[in-house]
């Protein structure tokens, strides 16, 4: 299998600082009056979105991106000797996070505080609760998120906002925050070194998750939801937590995006099982988007399938779906607002051979991958953006269907 490939410290920092004056240039600086024209990403390293502005929609997401490169590059700086380093420190060192302490041995995150929840029971009117987990947004030059740093924490809270509109208007929201695996975790060349990090994240989400069930759910429905990072720490709340049978009872479904279902995953636990179709409940429903050429990713590698499903026609083999298919394609800000929304942007088909959803009708250089590893035509960042509206739809048609199992199960 091929390793994405990986940057030391100073190469990581001047591909970032490339790529942001690549951008900045290609926008030329300037402000036109905006147009429907769909643009480039708002990612979940992006620069907090503030005033909006008359920028033309395109070049104003360009700046956008390019700023946020510049953010992750400053971040960097500081220790470019060891920033984006292709070792992991020795389990039980002093180089995991930010405080100097290693993972083993950081304390317990109390999630009584109300201060460690970026999302607490907002939507208080709605009878479906939503355990929504961030996304990677630390670019900072450590392995874990510290929680003392609040410049990060506003761009998780920022990167959760981006998300929330696909489901606000149908439950009541859940969000803690946690110390999750830093970028600079996906930079390591041996995958089997990004367990530490991402398993002392998961350490807090479980905690988290574990508070919530004691003392707010009180037997309410579920939705699961998290984006690449986040939809990793959902497979893990499903392993953990759904093999008993009342609690995978409450679950409507498991909205785990850009990160992939595997069929050795389905295997190992019984309790996750891909969507097959629209308005089945209790099931993952999971994709990453790529162009028609890219052949791997570090997040969908080559000898991996995924279980994927097609947000626009709910499909699970090759189908293709046409763009008029898709209800709108929406780029949201870090303040909760829709930047631009553009119906029938794209389409996608699932390929069979790999699992992952090729997206179609659009050009790779509008919408680049931002991320570090990821090739040209990596969308990953557009995930749930690219079809934000059919999945906003998805939610309440799930909750629909698991309501009305769940009346004929008491009439029955």
């Amino acid at each position: 299998m091929k390793k994405a490939k990986k940057r030391a410290g100073t190469c990581f920092l001047l591909w970032i600082s490339m790529i942001a004056a690549c951008i900045l240039s290609a926008c030329g600086g300037q402000t036109v009056q905006q147009t429907q024209e769909p643009q480039t990403a708002v990612t979940t390293v992006d620069a907090k979105a503030g005033a909006q502005g008359q920028e033309e929609p395109e070049q104003a997401q360009a700046a956008e991106t390019a700023a946020a490169l510049e953010v992750a590059a400053l971040k960097t700086e500081g220790d470019a000797e060891t920033a984006g380093t292709a070792e992991a420190p020795e389990p039980g060192s002093t180089a995991s996070t930010a405080e100097g302490a290693a993972p083993e041995s950081a304390a317990a995150v109390d999630y009584s505080l109300p201060e460690n929840w970026a999302y607490f029971a907002e939507g208080e009117d709605r009878d479906v609760d939503l355990f929504l987990v961030c996304p990677t947004v630390d670019v900072a030059d450590e392995y874990n998120m510290s929680l003392d740093d609040e410049e990060t924490k506003t761009s998780f809270v920022g990167a959760l906002n981006m998300e929330r509109g696909i489901y606000e208007d149908s439950t009541r929201m859940y969000a803690p925050f946690y110390r999750q695996a830093a970028m600079k975790v996906y930079g390591l060349e041996n995958r089997e070194d990004w367990e530490q990090y991402l398993g002392f994240a998961y350490r807090d989400v479980s905690a988290a998750f574990s508070w919530y069930l004691e003392n707010e759910n009180r037997g309410r429905p579920i939705i699961l939801a998290g984006f690449s990072q986040g939809a990793d720490m959902c497979y893990r709340l499903l392993e953990e937590y759904f093999s008993d049978a009342d609690l995978n009872d409450q679950l409507v479904a498991v909205y785990a995006i850009g990160w992939a279902c595997t069929e050795e995953m389905a295997a190992a636990y019984p309790q996750i099982r891909p969507a097959q179709a629209a308005d089945d409940y209790g099931v993952v429903v999971s994709f990453d988007c790529e162009a028609p050429e890219v052949e791997e990713t570090f997040i969908n590698p080559a000898g991996q399938k995924a279980l994927s499903i097609n947000p626009l026609n709910w499909a699970t083999d090759g189908t293709p779906a046409d763009k008029s298919l898709n209800l709108g394609a929406c780029f949201t800000t870090y303040g909760a607002e829709i930047r631009q929304e553009v119906p029938e942007l794209c389409g996608c088909y699932i390929d069979e051979s790999r699992g992952v959803l090729k997206v179609t009708d659009i050009d790779d250089a509008d919408y680049p991958p931002i991320v570090p590893g990821l090739p040209e035509g990596g969308y990953h960042v557009f995930d749930y953006q690219f079809f934000f509206r059919n999945l906003q739809q998805n939610v309440q048609v799930r909750i629909e269907s698991y309501r009305n199992a769940r009346e004929a199960d008491q009439a029955a």
